[in-house]
């Protein structure tokens, strides 16, 4: 079997900088696969050097090797922070309002995929599949191609992929997405973040695309797009579970809930995830039911993200102003209704969390997948399941709605859909929560991970191409 390759912006090794982001879905999935088929995992350090070292970090732990390099002031500032934070992930998510276009972020971010290249290209063996990850490295496997890479390499979008009319007010568009033609196989999350991207090739490139087989032709190459729905770890997630850390974190909430009805959101503090508006909707049943403030305690875990860009610091700015409103107007001596922690957990501690929590509110404006919701779900106990609240802009809307005998599916934009859905949460039966609870807990617990890296291996290795 051919080694693997995994590379991507981030490399969850000890003290990198953003590791608790990057502990979490992306790293849970590539730690399983580079496990399954031997390699190596690389990419940025999280570390910033003065200028540019070349230097390499080589570490191996638990059977996965990575290999980090560092990143100038400047790199981050343009590759990082600006082109693919600020212009990149709003644009995609479909906030062209917060999108900014400047051209020398976009030749950071074409300089530092060249670096990536450079540095790559040495570990790359000749029979190893070569495994390419989100918008930060959208251009790279066509750098590797220009150094002569004839490996079987492939590309996983995580987010989503916006539509046409919205992609075409990025500058020079056609030559990014050109460039992702350069792949053996484009991985989406969903059937309508690759339908996206079908109609982009063909109204915009001219390509020709077969939808059935998901084959692209475009100036004498072939591509192929396909979806791959991400899941979560699920052995994993459950063994967590088992952990007195996991019993411990449930006793606490639950005893502070004092026989209260915990919802809970965890969240990183990304305006794509809804968090305003969620909150808007939590203030809209307070108001209409206000008799209902003993009975419900929100909790929302938001760790901070991306710091250094100003859009996630109004996002704070503008949850903490919220929070402090509806807690201002509805706390008591000894109630307070919305619980909101700017800090990470373990997978543990969230897993005892989640088990508390009779719903899960999980309410992203736009969102690839969003294992989140996957998570609640499973850390549900079966003979008394909570309730999942999910956003039908998320990814994971496809698979957890269940023909409306699953999550709760809610527009999150309208406070009063929001309102109604706690309401219908509070006060469901057990017999339709263990219900909905066993339309879901079939695709969380089989569309695992551990498929999820095996259906894109194989693909990526022919085996179906």
């Amino acid at each position: 079997m051919s080694r693997l390759v995994v590379i991507s912006n981030r490399v969850a090794v000890p003290k990198a900088r953003g590791v608790a982001g990057a502990q979490g879905g992306l790293a849970g999935a590539l730690n399983a696969a580079l496990k399954d088929y031997g390699g190596l995992w690389f990419g940025w350090s999280g570390q910033e050097s003065e200028d540019r070292t070349g230097n390499m970090n080589l570490q191996r732990s638990d059977g996965v090797t990575t290999a980090t390099i560092d990143l100038s002031e400047r790199d981050i500032d343009e590759y990082y922070n600006g082109y693919a934070n600020s212009t990149l992930w709003p644009l995609f998510h479909y906030r062209i309002d917060l999108a900014e276009y400047e051209n020398e972020t976009g030749k950071g971010y074409e300089r530092v995929n060249e670096r990536f290249a450079e540095s790559a290209m040495p570990l790359i063996e000749e029979e190893d599949l070569v495994w390419v990850h989100d918008y930060h490295l959208i251009p790279l496997g066509d750098r590797l191609r220009a150094r002569g890479a004839k490996n079987r390499i492939g590309f996983f979008s995580h987010i989503p992929w916006p539509p046409t009319r919205l992609l075409t007010s990025l500058p020079f568009h056609e030559r990014l997405v050109e460039t992702m033609l350069a792949y053996d196989l484009i991985g989406f999350q969903t059937e309508e973040w690759l339908g996206s991207f079908f109609h982009y090739c063909e109204t915009e490139l001219g390509a020709e695309v077969d939808k059935e087989t998901g084959r692209i032709n475009h100036k004498g190459n072939t591509t192929v797009a396909r979806a791959y729905p991400i899941g979560i770890d699920w052995d994993h997630f459950q063994s967590q579970g088992a952990t007195d850390e996991a019993k411990a974190a449930e006793k606490r909430l639950l005893e502070s809930l004092r026989n209260r009805t915990g919802m809970i959101g965890v969240d990183r503090l990304d305006y794509s995830k809804g968090l305003p508006e969620r909150i808007d909707g939590i203030g809209r049943f307070f108001d209409q039911h206000p008799e209902r403030t003993r009975d419900l305690i929100f909790i929302q875990i938001a760790p901070p993200s991306r710091e250094d860009v100003e859009s996630y610091q109004q996002i704070r700015a503008e949850l903490e102003q919220k929070t402090g409103q509806i807690n201002g107007a509805r706390s008591q001596v000894d109630i307070v209704p919305i619980r909101y922690v700017n800090q990470g957990y373990s997978h543990a501690e969230l897993y005892g969390f989640f088990r508390a929590s009779k719903i899960g509110m999980v309410t992203p404006l736009r969102d690839g997948m969003n294992l989140v919701a996957k998570e609640y779900v499973a850390a549900q106990d079966p003979e008394d399941p909570g309730v999942l609240l999910l956003s039908d802009f998320a990814g994971a809307a496809l698979q957890l709605a269940c023909d409306g005998k699953g999550a709760l599916i809610v527009n999150p934009h309208s406070p009063d859909a929001l309102s109604r859905a706690i309401q219908t949460a509070l006060d469901m039966s057990l017999d339709e929560r263990k219900s909905r609870y066993e339309a879901m807990i079939g695709t969380v617990r089989d569309d695992n991970v551990q498929n999820w890296t095996k259906n894109f291996c194989d693909d990526l290795a022919g085996v179906s191409l």
